[in-house]
């Protein structure tokens, strides 16, 4: 076997390998739960603490509820929360203290990384 023809078979042999061994990466990757994990930002500048939070697919009623750990505490004050797998629109159900709930609908999560509730969403008033 000539010297070209050997380093040829090489270098196929070499990338064949490499193209198993990719697919493999990819899907141990996405296993992980690292590829469809999106990150959500909520800053509250309201003068209300949120005692809870919640996130379903837009238009259903299958709420996850957000772990807050603590009341988030009006101010400006913000977290992220991980989104959980699914569709990019989703309803945010926020519920203030004292029991004041509002939701905000077809909020696009692949578009949008954060939302900022502001007074005036607090009280009702806009959305």
């Amino acid at each position: 076997m000539n010297p070209t023809r050997a380093t040829a078979l090489i270098a196929m042999f070499a990338i064949a390998l490499g193209n198993l061994l990719v697919p493999s990466a990819r899907a141990a990757y996405a296993d992980s739960g690292l590829a469809s994990t999106r990150h959500f930002d909520l800053v509250n500048a309201t003068f209300d603490s949120i005692t809870a939070l919640a996130i379903a697919p837009a238009d259903g009623d299958a709420f996850h509820d957000i772990a807050l750990g603590q009341p988030l505490q009006g101010g400006p004050t913000s977290m992220t929360f991980d989104v959980p797998a699914g569709g990019c629109l989703r309803d945010l159900r926020v519920t203030f203290h004292g029991g004041r709930m509002r939701l905000f609908s077809h909020i696009d999560v692949c578009r949008s990384s954060g939302l900022r509730l502001r007074p005036q969403i607090a009280r009702g008033i806009g959305g």
